[in-house]
């Protein structure tokens, strides 16, 4: 008589648990595992039976539970090594793709084994939109995210997205997220009490949408923290709100020059500096004789010009370590949302210079350039 081996019929649970243990023994997850709901949306199965089979690759030791809410971590076989990550770098606007650190950036992730690469859109391709981002995100095969100078809403959508994220820049310190940027709170105090012994009374911080709404950011309302501090009245003068266009920006400063200009204009971002710089000169308004123009952060071009451009300097090197290491703890499975803030200082270069009220003699007098800058 022929022995016949008995068929073995596997549960639901058991043919999704053998689904994942083959799908991780390939590799095709890094660092954590997708959440529940994607998994079981994915497979067309009952969220409770992917629980269940995420429980029993637990009890084979080829997950890690790290609490509820958190992303199972896999734990790699012994002796295999971590898998490298695909690491999508979802920048603020084309420009960005060719900043020094960002290049050296991509350069360090792909000498630690990852496989970076810039999203094909930009944060302002997808006009900052938490429901465009998110349609980008899920057809972007990606197995973390670095996210450059983010809105309060994106990155509040990353927080609650399955796959690790990081904040580098944008406004992330209110928030779960890893992240890493220059201490532009501190510099923005240091700032404004240089310009209030300068004689400065009307200081006007220009910034883009992101940053000012849905309210201002920690640097913006250290600024006028730091106004009031000294004495000086503030209000939507001192933030204006204006159309997040090139032809907005230009309407706003016209409008802003119109009855009380100020003395001092502190720029949010390098090419919005020099929009603001020409737009003045066009109008006969100069930097330093006229007013003050300093922007909050550092451009190679700015070695280029004369006078010499006032702006807030920091290195950028620490901020790529952060990075390179949070990709390292993440693709190891650690839940790292650790922030970390670098050091930054004031360069006072020759378009910063005393109030024009306060300069004694002719108001076009120029102020001599400085090269020393007050570190934090």
């Amino acid at each position: 008589m022929t022995h016949v081996k008995p068929i073995t019929v596997l549960s639901a649970v058991e043919q999704v648990a053998e689904y994942l243990r083959g799908e991780l023994r390939r590799g095709i997850w890094t660092g954590t595992l997708p959440g529940v709901n994607h998994l079981a949306a994915g497979l067309e199965v009952n969220h409770k039976t992917v629980e269940a089979a995420l429980r029993m690759l637990e009890s084979e030791g080829l997950l890690e539970n790290q609490g509820r809410g958190v992303p199972r971590r896999i734990v790699p076989p012994d002796g295999q090594s971590t898998p490298s990550m695909r690491v999508c770098m979802l920048i603020f606007d084309a420009p960005a793709r060719h900043e020094e650190f960002m290049i050296e950036l991509r350069y360090q992730l792909e000498a630690a084994g990852h496989v970076p690469f810039f999203a094909e859109k930009t944060l302002e391709d997808l006009r900052m939109d938490e429901r465009r981002v998110a349609r980008f995100v899920e057809k972007t095969g990606a197995d973390a995210w670095v996210l450059a100078s983010a809105s309060l809403g994106i990155l509040k959508w990353f927080v609650g997205y399955e796959k690790p994220a990081f904040a580098l820049f944008g406004r992330r310190r209110s928030l779960p997220i890893a992240g890493v940027g220059p201490d532009h709170v501190q510099a923005g105090r240091l700032l404004v009490r240089r310009l209030a012994a300068l004689g400065h009374r009307r200081i006007v911080n220009l910034v883009r949408e992101h940053r000012r709404l849905p309210e201002p950011g920690m640097p913006e309302r250290a600024l006028l923290d730091e106004m009031r501090a000294h004495g000086l009245p503030t209000g939507a003068y001192n933030l204006p709100d204006w159309d997040d266009t090139a032809d907005g920006f230009h309407r706003m400063l016209d409008e802003l020059f119109r009855v009380t200009p100020p003395t001092a204009l502190i720029i949010g971002e390098p090419p919005v500096f020099h929009a603001a710089k020409d737009h003045l000169a066009q109008r006969g308004i100069l930097a330093p004789a006229d007013i003050s123009l300093i922007c909050e952060d550092p451009d190679p071009t700015f070695a280029w010009c004369r006078p010499t451009i006032a702006h807030l300097e920091w290195d950028s090197r620490p901020v790529v370590r952060r990075v390179v290491n949070w990709a390292k703890n993440v693709a190891r499975g650690k839940d790292d949302r650790r922030q970390t803030l670098t050091g930054i200082k004031l360069v006072e270069g020759g378009t910063m210079g005393p109030a024009p009220a306060s300069v004694p003699g002719a108001p076009g007098r120029r102020v001599a350039d400085r090269g020393a800058g007050l570190r934090i």
